[in-house]
């Protein structure tokens, strides 16, 4: 079995806290029930950094503590929903980039991630939502294109260019060494 690296552990602990914080900061758009964070951006971040799984796991315990504090009186189902629609953007965009290591490669990944979410979000609204509002199933309806969807749309597309626009700064400061290796020489 392989050893995953301190370095990478300690990383990836700090992208899943900047995550949580970036969630804090959120505000509604197009309904109150719908709320926008750039929780997504680190979590896409990472994935790009170390591949499509790794991203699925910062995704898991991501959508964990968001379920345990901002959004805990979503439970269960706010922390499926984030899960699929932020799992479903990182493992599409993680796997696309994993293959098109390039900016054309990122944007690429990034659209194609969007898109999967957007499209997974629903039949996961339509199964989850009007459960969880109370509400029937033509009051959901009605809202996909009016707000659900639309909603869906601009934050997919919001956090994929904030993304697009922070891998670069943000991934050379992690590609740095945090642990300097001790050398022979003495400092001059």
């Amino acid at each position: 079995m392989n050893k995953i690296p301190v370095e990478k552990l300690v990383k990836l602990g700090l992208l899943s806290a900047l995550s949580c914080l970036m969630m804090l900061m959120r505000f509604p758009m197009f309904l109150p029930f719908l709320e926008y964070d750039m929780a997504d951006v680190p979590i896409l971040i990472g994935t790009f950094l170390y591949g499509p799984w790794w991203g699925l796991l910062l995704t898991a315990m991501v959508c964990l503590l968001q379920g345990m504090t901002v959004s805990a009186s979503s439970g269960i189902i706010g922390i499926l929903m984030h899960f699929f629609a932020t799992g479903a953007f990182v493992v599409t965009a993680g796997l696309l980039y994993k293959r098109f290591h390039s900016f054309k490669g990122a944007l690429l990944s990034l659209v194609c991630g969007a898109f999967a979410m957007v499209l997974l979000m629903i039949p996961l609204n339509l199964l989850f939502t009007g459960y969880f509002m109370g509400t029937p199933i033509d009051i959901v309806v009605s809202l996909l294109l009016p707000a659900i969807i639309p909603f869906n749309v601009v934050k997919a597309f919001a956090n994929g260019t904030f993304t697009l626009l922070l891998y670069k700064s943000i991934g050379r400061v992690l590609k740095k060494e945090f642990f300097h290796k001790k050398t022979d020489t003495a400092p001059e």
